[in-house]
């Protein structure tokens, strides 16, 4: 069995395959907010909205192409689109209206679907062995509008280091290659396929994070945790600890109740469908895990169809 596939947990279905419910509501767009072409956001996003639309043919869904978090709850609130993807601890501050947001962005979750794993890769021969290391280094912080810049941000301001470009991970990759940044920083699954590719012509390593944790529970709360990236990952010769947040599918506050309920049936009775290749390597939760969605609160629609299913 592949690493990959020995970190992938399932949601189980037997419980829940049987289960049918139409939805009766008018036909309807439904748009759902992912992320950049070659990651796991938008590879996700594409099969959840086949899978409901095929589930619910009156639910015309589609992903968009979007920066990925803070981008995808921006357009949340915008109305541009009526779901998102996006890490907990965004949606937390979009919450709250702090920073990046310019004030609340009302949501509500549909359901806690994977764990990113934060992921600082330095060039193999690189000299920093740990994040504060990078002090005076030249660090690519994720894509502009991404949950990874949103983590970046928060851990070098902690950290007392000077914030470096914000690049798409294909770009930072190059940049690392080339030497043009030092380290950079993605969150995601493990392995991801674009760092794997740049540690073949590249030899990389990721730096340990558990020294950073602390500071940013003490800052944000319990929305970071402490995980692991299993050895054997970028050739790593040991398990090497960092930060996990969960990605949530979230919605605004007056999304129909029927539509709600129809993307969380979807969620919980055709998870074996929603897994894409590039999304082999993240942690899945199950599904007593689904309904821990942080500091947000379950769309009612959602919730009727966990006790439905559930009790």
């Amino acid at each position: 069995m592949s690493l990959s596939r020995r970190a992938f947990l399932l949601v189980p279905l037997a419980a829940v395959a049987c289960t049918t419910a139409d939805y009766t509501g008018p036909a309807r767009p439904l748009s759902i907010g992912a992320g950049e072409p070659g990651g796991p956001y938008l590879a996700f996003a594409t099969r959840l909205a086949a899978e409901v639309s095929s589930a619910t043919p009156k639910l015309r869904c589609t992903p968009a192409q979007t920066q990925a978090s803070v981008d995808n709850l921006r357009q949340l609130g915008a109305r541009q689109v009526d779901l998102a993807l996006a890490h907990a601890d965004a949606c937390e501050a979009a919450v709250g209206g702090t920073s990046p947001f310019t004030g609340p962005v009302p949501l509500r979750a549909l359901g806690r679907i994977y764990e990113n794993y934060l992921q600082v890769a330095v060039p193999a021969a690189s000299p920093a062995r740990r994040m504060a290391d990078l002090a005076g280094r030249r660090i690519a912080m994720g894509a502009p509008g991404s949950g990874a810049a949103l983590l970046a941000q928060r851990i070098t301001a902690r950290l007392g280091l000077t914030p470096g470009p914000q690049l798409r991970l294909a770009e930072a990759a190059s940049a690392l290659a080339e030497g043009s940044v030092d380290a950079l920083v993605w969150s995601g699954g493990v392995p991801t396929p674009a760092l794997e590719q740049l540690d073949i012509r590249t030899p990389i390593r990721l730096l340990p994070l558990e020294d950073v944790l602390p500071a940013l529970r003490e800052a944000h709360g319990p929305v970071y945790e402490q995980v692991s990236v299993p050895s054997g990952v970028y050739r790593a010769p040991r398990a090497v600890p960092t930060i996990g947040v969960a990605n949530l599918v979230v919605c605004r506050e007056d999304l129909p109740a029927e539509v709600a309920a129809a993307v969380t049936r979807v969620l919980l009775t055709r998870a074996d469908r929603l897994i894409p290749q590039e999304a082999l390597g993240i942690q899945f939760l199950d599904q007593r895990t689904l309904i821990s969605t942080a500091a947000i609160p379950l769309h009612p629609g959602a919730a009727a169809v966990y006790r439905e299913l559930h009790g």
